[in-house]
């Protein structure tokens, strides 16, 4: 049978699929005709695309921390620990997908690697949202709490990341031994959970995932920024006020100032982050729910299969906000990277000053 998809819209998967692969798909997704040639032609192409741009930003923010000893602060080894899931994302899952959509859609490499591929998939992204929190957390413990929080030491930062990865650890080894399942998507070129499987053992773990990997930690980001917030806003209007009073400008010296503007940067970065987060995974996160517990006949391929698509989205803004927004890591890019459009240089006290930049790029000054 030729697989070239060229009489794809007239045809089912069960016609178009060879017989291993239809065994990997769920039988709901039978009767479904194949998508166009030009779809899977284009997300390849944009798979392409978020893929360079993902794994290249990823590695230089890596890249960064490793080569400047600065950089490695304890809240900084969960931005690494991000930038890490991110990069293995792409890199575990990335290569096969173009190859599976340049080659018509159709899964090229069996199911042990389908199972490998969700599996990857699972522990990374597990590892990004279990991170994410534990950023927020320690965000508020800055903002919020300020002198009176206990601040984060390497010993509690290792003991965090224990923590993310014991969290993204069970929830990938779970469908692999009967807790859950892996299944090829319907866009045939990538495999995720079985959401579209109501077994009981499934349905529980569907739930489950969706209550404590996504709501919990949704709502505990949510409560984190919520303080965060109105810390900040009260902080500056008890500072505004005291100001006024006692009739100066302003209450900070120029080395709070500093300071204060650093952690506030740190924590709209954090919360820009977080926000994305969530565009990108809710639709995922709305899928695999109707699929397990919802009726199963509103979902189509295309409805089932652009989540995917969002959810690998997350891996590619992520360093593109760090190298643009974070305090300090500009700077140590500039230096690793010459080439990058913004001329940032340390100043000696530690800080950054601005420099004016050529090529269209915004002059920009950055606290560290």
């Amino acid at each position: 049978m030729n697989y070239n998809n060229q009489q794809a819209p007239q045809i089912s998967m069960r016609e178009y699929l060879p017989p291993d692969v239809l065994e990997m798909l769920h039988p709901v997704w039978h009767s479904f005709p194949p998508q166009k040639p030009i779809f899977y032609t284009l997300m390849a192409m944009l798979y392409t695309v978020m893929g360079v741009v993902s794994i290249f930003g990823n590695f230089a923010v890596l890249y960064v921390f490793v080569k400047f000893p600065k950089l490695r602060s304890p809240s900084n080894l969960l931005v690494m620990n991000l930038a890490f899931c991110d990069l293995m994302t792409m890199v575990t899952m990335v290569p096969e997908c173009i190859i599976n959509f340049f080659m018509g859609g159709v899964w090229q490499f069996g199911d042990w690697a389908c199972q490998f591929h969700a599996f990857c998939g699972s522990i990374f992204g597990g590892g990004q949202i279990a991170t994410l929190v534990f950023i927020s957390y320690d965000r508020y413990n800055v903002v919020v709490k300020g002198m009176g929080g206990k601040p984060l030491t390497y010993r509690r930062a290792m003991a965090f990341l224990t923590l993310i990865w014991s969290f993204a650890t069970f929830w990938s080894v779970g469908p692999l031994v009967g807790y859950g399942s892996y299944a090829l998507d319907a866009a045939l070129a990538s495999c995720s959970y079985g959401f579209m499987d109501k077994t009981f053992t499934n349905m529980a773990y569907i739930v489950s995932l969706f209550s404590m990997g996504y709501c919990c930690s949704l709502l505990f980001i949510s409560v984190c920024y919520w303080h965060i917030v109105k810390a900040v806003i009260a902080h500056e209007r008890t500072m505004k006020e005291q100001a006024k009073k006692m009739n100066v400008a302003s209450l900070k010296s120029n080395a709070d100032g500093d300071k204060q503007s650093t952690e506030i940067k740190i924590a709209k970065v954090a919360l820009l982050n977080v926000t994305l987060w969530v565009l990108a995974w809710t639709p995922f996160a709305a899928v695999c729910l109707i699929g397990v517990l919802g009726n199963q006949s509103v979902l189509t391929p295309m409805i089932a299969c652009l989540p995917v698509l969002m959810a690998k989205s997350s891996c590619v803004y992520n360093p593109i906000i760090y190298s643009l927004s974070h305090p300090k890591l500009r700077v140590y890019l500039k230096q690793a990277f010459p080439w990058f459009c913004i001329t940032t240089t340390p100043s000696d006290n530690g800080s950054t000053t601005s420099a004016k930049t050529t090529g269209g790029c915004e002059e920009r000054k950055d606290i560290a």
